[in-house]
């Protein structure tokens, strides 16, 4: 796995993902963001975009499959609720995507929007982030999920930083 620096590029690369996501979702789209890291100026992150969109049901976004499949996005079980996930592998001139889409009623609570928002907004926590995420890559390697789940911890008090700053209540990053 690799963490790079920041790429300037990585805000108009989504915002062309987005009108091509608009297209293969058409109707069915509520709601569209820039998640992860590469949605945080000036973190550190695998190159690899993280969007999250948001439909009235999985149900409308299962009959848009065909349509996302025709753009190379693939679907992933996960065993996550109220998501799907779909990935897109490199191409030339454009980064590998996660996309994940949920219901438009859940968009409110998503954690990845929340975490976005609060390392935008204490950069000290994003530098801490990406320190942990270089040195997590050099240990883990190939393994994602012993990455992930070591980020966790960090992950975790920045949360609940955020839940008490909001006057919300703490809760599990990982979900059941």
């Amino acid at each position: 796995m690799e963490i790079v620096d920041p790429d300037p590029f990585w805000p108009a690369l989504y915002e062309s993902e987005a009108r091509r996501l608009a297209r293969d979702l058409g109707a069915a789209l509520r709601a569209l963001e820039h998640i992860g890291s590469t949605a945080v100026p000036g973190l550190a992150a695998k190159p690899v975009l993280d969007i999250m969109a948001a439909v009235d049901s999985l149900e409308e976004a299962d009959a848009r499959l065909p349509a996302l499949a025709g753009s190379g996005y693939a679907l992933h079980a996960t065993g996550m609720r109220e998501r799907l996930f779909l990935q897109r592998a490199a191409q030339p001139g454009r980064p590998a995507v996660n996309l994940h889409i949920v219901t438009l009623a859940s968009w409110p609570r998503r954690k990845e929007r929340r975490f976005r928002d609060r390392l935008r907004a204490h950069p000290e926590e994003a530098a801490a982030y990406a320190a942990l995420k270089r040195a997590l890559a050099s240990r883990f390697g190939a393994d994602m999920e012993g990455y992930t789940r070591a980020k966790t911890a960090l992950i975790q008090e920045i949360m609940d930083r955020a839940a008490d700053a909001s006057g919300h209540p703490r809760e599990d990053v990982w979900e059941t």
